[in-house]
């Protein structure tokens, strides 16, 4: 059996594979699969049926249900264009903090849980430990769903879900669902001095984003209740991000394209305002027809990101608040991938070291305090799967 490795050297050692979501994360699944099998862990691994990249599972302890898994992302933003003051894929010590790319989002909770587990096979646990990696996380939350689908029908299935995005390891229970679509407006080109005989893509388009303006406006002014309340902004709200459209001043525009998006609070669906977008589209593809009938518009759906909606006196939220001695309520409006492990029935919260500011921004960095307390808050877990 290989020497055991210490969370700093696992980390330096994940942070080494570049596995920007647009590339393969392979070497990193094999060299994790590689070290907790030479460790006694049990791996099953999910491969991606097109492209070079994997999901794994592991367990360690008996095999029965009820255990904790601890789940996280191998994939990582890219680094071009960005101002780097050292390698991005070599973990760099200074003024306190390791920098690298994905130190915070999220190698660093991915080296503390891989060291958790080969730590733990060395101890007679009493409830076992999991492990699940995914990816494609930073492309939509894309890679989580395949994983369960293929991994958890062959494993003892787990009771609860830690999943390591950075909280500064305050325990977050709940975050906004969302779901995000692809736009394209096909217009008609004519002369803009006789514009009422085309159809301009980008002026078309605007009205879909005004709309989205509407959507915001409306729901800014609803009263806040219950869980919504706790979020920030506490309503549902829709956002375009980029556009693109046109080829010069003087021609309506042919063709346009963006991406709407919506975060969704816990109180409401994706789905719904999904749908509410679709009616609206056809409306404006009809009016657009009726002037030119080879238009169109096009709606592709990139991802629908489950949300993680919070617990009352949930098993995830106790065990996590007893491992680190947080007692706030904390939501966020971000995604992660908690609530795909909680819709198929385990108590989930998000839960890891470093400052979610820190994510995909040049030099970004975890504090060695906030690592080492995330090797604690691994510790204490240990000892609380010995002692159950």
């Amino acid at each position: 059996m290989t020497s055991r490795l210490s969370p700093l050297e696992i980390m330096e050692k994940l942070v080494s594979f570049p596995t920007v979501s647009r590339d393969s994360n392979l070497p990193l699944i094999d060299w994790v699969q590689d070290y907790l099998e030479e460790h006694g862990v049990t791996c099953l691994r999910h491969d991606h049926p097109d492209q070079p990249k994997a999901g794994l599972w592991a367990h360690v302890g008996p095999w029965e249900e009820g255990g904790v898994v601890l789940s996280g992302h191998t994939d990582v933003v890219p680094v071009d264009g960005q101002d780097w003051t050292s390698d991005p894929f070599t973990v760099t010590e200074r003024d306190g903090k390791y920098f690298g790319r994905g130190c915070t989002d999220m190698k660093g909770f991915d080296a503390l849980a891989v060291w958790a587990l080969a730590e733990a096979a060395g101890r007679p646990l009493a409830t076992p430990l999991q492990l699940a990696f995914t990816y494609d996380e930073e492309l939509g939350l894309i890679g989580a769903e395949p994983l369960l689908n293929d991994c958890l029908p062959k494993v003892p299935k787990p009771a609860i879900a830690i999943i390591g995005e950075p909280t500064t390891l305050q325990v977050v229970s709940g975050h906004k669902a969302g779901v995000a679509i692809s736009t394209r407006v096909q217009g008609y080109e004519v002369h803009s001095s006789i514009a009422y005989k085309g159809v301009s893509a980008v002026m078309e388009a605007a009205k879909l984003v005004d709309w989205a303006n509407q959507v915001n406006v409306a729901n800014a002014a609803k009263d806040a209740t219950g869980t919504d309340a706790l979020f920030d902004p506490p309503w549902t709200n829709a956002h375009v991000g980029t556009i693109s459209g046109g080829t010069a001043n003087n021609i309506t525009a042919g063709q346009c394209d963006f991406v709407l998006a919506f975060r969704c609070v816990p109180g409401e669906s994706p789905e719904t305002y999904a749908n509410a977008y679709a009616e609206e589209a056809r409306k404006v593809e009809a009016a657009m027809q009726a002037i030119r009938p080879e238009t169109s518009i096009t709606l592709t759906r990139l991802f629908d990101a489950k949300g993680l909606v919070p617990e009352q006196d949930g098993a995830a939220d106790r065990l996590a608040r007893q491992l680190t001695g947080d007692n706030g309520s904390h939501v966020v409006s971000y995604g992660t991938e908690a609530g795909y492990f909680q819709s198929r029935g385990m108590s989930a919260v998000v839960c890891g070291p470093g400052d979610i500011a820190q994510a995909h921004q040049p030099d970004e960095y975890i504090t060695i305090a906030q690592f080492e307390a995330g090797q604690d808050f691994m510790r204490r877990l240990l000892d609380h799967l010995s002692e159950s």
